[in-house]
């Protein structure tokens, strides 16, 4: 299903929100408490993150948020903290170690660009400035909430989460996993961040127990179904539509569940995981219809 035109100017609009603040925070002026800012590192994180992009998980954390009556300011510094934890991953990730990638959104990676030492830099110092993002005077929210944001996002980056995934995707090149240890790779690899952003949303407007468990299985859904969408375009889209190379997973021997069951199955999954996505949202009734949109956006989604 093609996501309709308001839809895609509202996505445009939150990633246009998060790249100004992200440029404003990536800046030259030195912030309270840091010694000095070195130009080149800087130079390199701006490439990292201000490189375009879809900017799908702080788009999650702001409608999650207005979904439950949060502050919008407060999720929009929180979804570009969360952006610079997504990037940093992926400067990493596009290493000559790991994935070795010399295109990230139609762009040099960062360590063609520059090189692969301040690539590794680069990467370190976004995502240490996530949290400075979080704790900051500047972010409208109590140290209570700060401090569920900084435990959660911390667990979804790490080893239990996401860069506990990349390990596992690593390991994958050389035994490729089983069915059961491909969904765990996927739910830490990619699905973590995702569910951290709608969980976030939880957080940040302060709501219940009920909400932040819905909407954290809410994240859970769409990140299955993101993972799968992502393995069925890495099969099926050219590289110029998805700005970086495409069918490496295959080329590698790595395991997916689009190469265990094929494209139909994986097409009938996209579409079980984004009704029992709706299924959560339901309580919210019509409150709930952009964040509805998003799950059949990402299953949907071509590049």
């Amino acid at each position: 299903m093609k996501e309709t035109s308001s839809f895609s100017a509202h996505l445009k609009a939150n990633a246009l929100a998060v790249e100004e603040l992200l440029s404003k925070l990536l800046g030259p002026v030195v912030g309270a408490d840091e010694i000095a800012r070195p130009a080149n590192l800087l130079a390199a994180m701006r490439h990292g993150v201000l490189n375009g992009g879809k900017r799908l998980r702080p788009f999650l954390v702001s409608e999650c948020t207005a979904l439950l009556g949060g502050d919008a300011d407060a999720a929009l510094r929180i979804g570009a903290a969360l952006e610079c934890v997504h990037c940093y991953s992926l400067v990493h990730d596009d290493l000559p170690a790991m994935d070795d990638d010399d295109l990230r959104r139609g762009q040099p990676t960062v360590h063609i660009a520059f090189d692969e030492a301040t690539a590794i830099l680069a990467g370190d110092s976004l995502l240490t400035f996530a949290f400075d993002i979080i704790a900051a005077p500047e972010t409208p929210l109590s140290d209570r909430q700060k401090t569920a944001l900084i435990l959660a996002l911390a667990r979804a980056s790490g080893h239990g989460g996401m860069a506990g995934g990349q390990a596992l995707d690593l390991a994958a090149e050389k035994k490729a996993p089983d069915e059961a240890g491909i969904v765990t790779l996927q739910a830490m690899k990619t699905g973590a961040l995702i569910r951290f952003a709608c969980e976030a949303g939880a957080i940040i407007a302060d709501a219940s127990d009920e909400d932040r468990r819905r909407l954290r299985a809410f994240g859970d859904k769409i990140g299955l179904a993101f993972q799968l969408a992502d393995d069925l375009l890495d099969l099926t889209a050219d590289a110029e539509a998805m700005g970086k190379a495409t069918g490496k997973d295959a080329a590698r021997g790595k395991g997916t569940l689009v190469a265990l069951h094929g494209q139909a199955w994986a097409e009938r999954e996209l579409e079980e995981l984004v009704a029992q996505a709706e299924n959560l949202l339901a309580p919210y009734g019509a409150r709930s219809a952009i964040l509805a949109e998003t799950a059949r956006f990402i299953a949907n989604r071509r590049s």
